[in-house]
C-alpha cells in the first residue's frame, strides 16, 4: 500500500518531535556531581531541639538554607531537605550540671534519592551556675544578716544569715536550670567528612 505524501509530511514532523523531546530530555538530564570532603552545608531546624527533652539517637528534619555549588553547578537547591541525629544530649541540673547538645547530619533528599552524609557534629554547652548561684546563696545570706540585724540586732544577724543562704540555696534550685533550647528556624552549619555523589546512577 502507498502512502500518500500527507501522510509521509505527517510522520516526518511527529519523528522531528520525537527526536527533539529525546534531545532535550538527555540535555537536561543532571550530570553526576561529588561534594568533596569540608564541604560546608548551612541548614535550618524544621523544629525545636532542647537539650531536657532530646535523648541521643533521637533524629531531627533540617532544610538546606543556601544553595551548595560545586564546579558552577547547583549540587544541593536551597530548600533542600536534609535529616540528623542527636549525638550527646544532657539536661542541665539545678545547682550543678552543665547542658550539653551534639547534633550531626545523616541524609539528605535530592529529587527522588537519598543519599547518606557523614558531617562534623556541632556542640552547644549551657551555662555556668557557679557565679549564678553564688550570687543567690550571697544575696540570700546579705539579706537575711540585715533582716535578722533589724530585728534582734547583732544575734539576729547571726540568725538571719543562715536562713536567707538557705532561702538563696532554695531559689537557686528553683530556677537555676540553664537547659539549650533551639527554636524552629534556627540556623546550622555542618560540613562533610567524607565527599557525596549527587546524581549518580544506582
Amino acid at each position: 500500500m502507498q502512502l500518500g505524501r500527507r501522510t509521509y509530511v505527517l510522520l516526518g514532523s511527529l519523528l522531528v518531535v520525537a527526536l527533539v523531546v529525546s534531545g532535550a530530555a538527555v540535555a537536561n538530564r543532571a550530570d553526576p556531581v561529588t561534594l568533596p570532603q569540608g564541604t560546608t552545608i548551612h541548614v535550618r531546624l524544621d523544629h525545636a531541639l532542647a537539650s531536657n527533652q532530646a535523648r541521643p539517637g533521637d533524629r531531627f528534619a533540617a532544610t538546606v538554607s543556601e544553595p551548595v555549588i560545586v564546579e558552577g553547578k547547583t549540587a544541593l537547591p536551597q530548600g533542600t531537605p536534609v535529616k540528623g541525629r542527636v549525638v550527646e544530649a544532657k539536661q542541665s541540673g539545678r545547682l550543678k550540671g552543665v547542658a550539653h547538645l551534639r547534633l550531626a547530619l545523616t541524609e539528605m533528599e535530592v529529587g527522588d534519592k537519598s543519599y547518606e552524609l557523614r558531617t562534623t557534629s556541632i556542640s552547644r554547652v549551657g551555662g555556668n551556675h557557679k557565679k549564678r548561684n553564688l550570687a543567690w546563696i550571697g544575696g540570700g545570706g546579705a539579706g537575711g544578716a540585715a533582716i535578722g540585724a533589724i530585728a534582734a540586732g547583732g544575734e539576729g544577724a547571726l540568725i538571719g544569715g543562715p536562713v536567707g543562704a538557705g532561702a538563696g540555696i532554695a531559689v537557686a534550685f528553683l530556677t537555676g536550670k540553664k537547659d539549650i533550647r533551639l527554636p524552629p528556624e534556627t540556623p546550622l552549619t555542618f560540613k562533610l567528612t567524607q565527599p557525596v555523589t549527587v546524581g549518580a546512577k544506582s
